[in-house]
């Protein structure tokens, strides 16, 4: 199967339109010139690089994979973009986010999805925690969903709190092979039925080759920020390696996902 690297557009931020104020990470509706909303997840905000570089894999992985998730783009904040406005807490975050930033296409209409109203069919439950499980995404719950309903159809956002070996760093082997014990919270699992035959398919799709070509999506710019640990090429080959040996090892975050689904049925 040939590996195809993911084509990221670039857009300039022309106008905040209003924040979305979840969490402490401030993402904000914006304008860019393409005349397109974006959500914008800035560089500036809370975990920062490391969220954006958890966002972009996260989501392109998830894309790979077949499952539904907002264009992802690049986005240029201007250095006079955050002079006017008013806020002074936006405007901190609009001067610390200079430079490239990551966004998402913006889903107008879209309504957060509710466990309790929308009944997502087994195989696509299954598939989501897979992914999950791969990428230690902890931010999937009952309580934060982080899926949207948009046009009788799911659609994964934020993975920015995925991937957090990379806030400790030390140890990424082992923790590579490590199961997934936040699985028990998550919000699709009692619905996840078949997730080994998921892992089967799964497992063929994201081949080393296929993880290298979306990390190496990841700008130098974000990477040297994290220079303490190398090189940019260095930095993406952790990533690549975390990843790659976590799909090696899958049937160890399969079985904790089926242990931990039994307790709930």
């Amino acid at each position: 199967m040939m590996s195809k690297q993911p084509e990221l557009r670039t857009v300039n931020v022309t106008r905040y339109v209003t924040p979305l104020r979840e969490g402490g990470s401030l993402p904000a509706i914006a304008e860019a010139d393409d005349g397109f909303l974006y959500v914008l997840k800035f560089r500036g905000a809370g975990q920062g690089i490391k969220a954006l570089i958890a966002e972009l894999i996260g989501g392109e992985i998830a894309r790979r994979l077949g499952l539904k998730v907002p264009e992802i783009v690049f986005a240029n904040l201007d250095n006079a973009f955050g002079r006017t406005e008013p806020d002074e807490e936006i405007q901190d975050l609009l001067k610390a986010s200079e430079g490239l930033n990551l966004a998402l296409h913006y889903l107008s209409g879209a309504i957060t999805y509710d466990p309790t109203v929308a009944v997502i069919d087994p195989l696509t439950a299954a598939r989501i925690v897979w992914l999950d499980c791969l990428l230690t995404n902890v931010d999937r719950t009952a309580r934060n969903t982080n899926m949207l309903m948009w046009h009788k159809e799911l659609w994964l956002i934020d993975h920015g709190a995925a991937l957090y070996f990379h806030h400790s760093w030390d140890n990424w082997q082992e923790q590579a092979k490590r199961p997934f014990v936040q699985v028990k919270d998550h919000v699709l699992l009692a619905q996840a039925e078949g997730i080994d035959k998921v892992d089967e398919a799964f497992r063929e799709i994201l081949t080393p080759e296929q993880i290298r070509a979306i990390i190496a999506v990841v700008p130098d710019e974000w990477l040297l920020t994290l220079s303490h640990h190398g090189t940019p090429d260095e930095i993406r080959d952790v990533y690549a390696g975390f990843l790659i040996t976590r799909i090696a090892n899958s049937g160890i975050f399969v079985n904790e996902a089926q242990n931990a689904r039994k307790t709930l049925i």
